[in-house]
């Protein structure tokens, strides 16, 4: 299929399951019917950010991929609708946790699963505390409607990371997001910082990049933030060509045709000039090349 539609949708969340189940389902059904093929939905959406605290109650909510009901739900409304769902859940396999997307296809099968590369670490943000370091890789998945790569909130962060995802042969990239308020700096707004960072990651590699965060306020453990919504398609140049404010819900969409960004990408020659032999300095922590054998000085 050439001619593809991505959907966006953003929602505020309550701690009940069956009621953010509910309104995903609805504004999913709502993408859909505006032409939909692919329908991102946020991060975690099946309760609030729970993130926000450190408490080892909180595990209870990681349940194993297999009869998952978010995911089994969310199954059986994508093959109702003929549409991909990217769905974010909080993993248990055995005795990891992971935070952990799973692609389901237009026929309701699960094409795989992709775990968080990219664990943050900060006030209101304590996710190492709860989830393993992802050992999945950065994944691909082929779909009806084009090549996927899906990353998870911090990870869309990493220029390495959408790079990635393009080179395994990505044409959208997509990211399910949690992200707001930052405790203990009022005065801070990483909005516009957010967006930049993903549409540059958009312009570089030539292909749709889209994000979606979750609205309003949570309180969780005695503890208040907020999310800043701002759920966006960037087109394949970087531009901006969907928008959602940061309160109310939305749904967004975007049309693309493949075979034009197929074009482009080869046109422009950004991954013809790449030079992968200049670029080990990548593959190390301190930004240096260094022959561990010899003698310290």
């Amino acid at each position: 299929m050439n001619e593809v539609t991505l959907g966006v949708v953003q929602f505020a969340c309550s701690d009940d399951q069956g009621e953010n189940l509910a309104t995903a389902g609805r504004l999913v059904r709502e993408a859909a019917r505006e032409g939909a093929n692919i329908v991102l939905v946020q991060e975690l959406f099946e309760g609030l950010y729970f993130c926000q605290e450190e408490s080892p109650e909180h595990f209870r909510r990681a349940r194993p991929l297999d009869g998952h009901p978010i995911v089994a739900a969310m199954q059986r409304l994508a093959a109702e609708l003929g549409v991909v769902i990217p769905v974010s859940f909080f993993e248990r396999r055995n005795q990891a946790c992971f935070n952990s997307v799973v692609i389901v296809d237009d026929r309701g099968d699960m094409l795989g699963v992709y775990r968080k590369s990219h664990i943050p670490d900060g006030p209101g943000y304590s996710e190492k505390y709860y989830f393993n370091p992802g050992d999945t890789g950065f994944r691909v998945w082929p779909t009806r409607f084009g090549a996927i790569g899906v990353g998870i909130c911090w990870d869309q962060w990493f220029p390495e990371a959408a790079r990635a995802m393009a080179l395994m042969g990505a044409e959208f990239l997509l990211y399910p997001t949690a992200i707001g308020s930052e405790p203990g700096r009022p005065d801070f707004d990483s909005m516009e910082h957010w967006r930049i960072t993903m549409r540059g990651h958009a312009g570089a590699n030539v292909m749709p990049v889209a994000a979606a965060n979750r609205i309003g306020t949570e309180s969780v453990g005695g503890r208040t933030q907020s999310y800043y919504g701002s759920s966006f398609i960037a087109g394949p140049f970087g531009e901006l060509l969907a928008s959602a404010s940061r309160e109310g819900e939305a749904v967004l969409t975007a049309r693309f045709d493949r075979a034009a960004m197929r074009q482009e990408r080869a046109a422009w020659g950004l991954f013809r000039d790449r030079r992968p032999d200049l670029y080990g300095v990548l593959a190390t922590a301190d930004g240096a090349r260094k022959d561990l054998t010899a003698p310290a000085r």
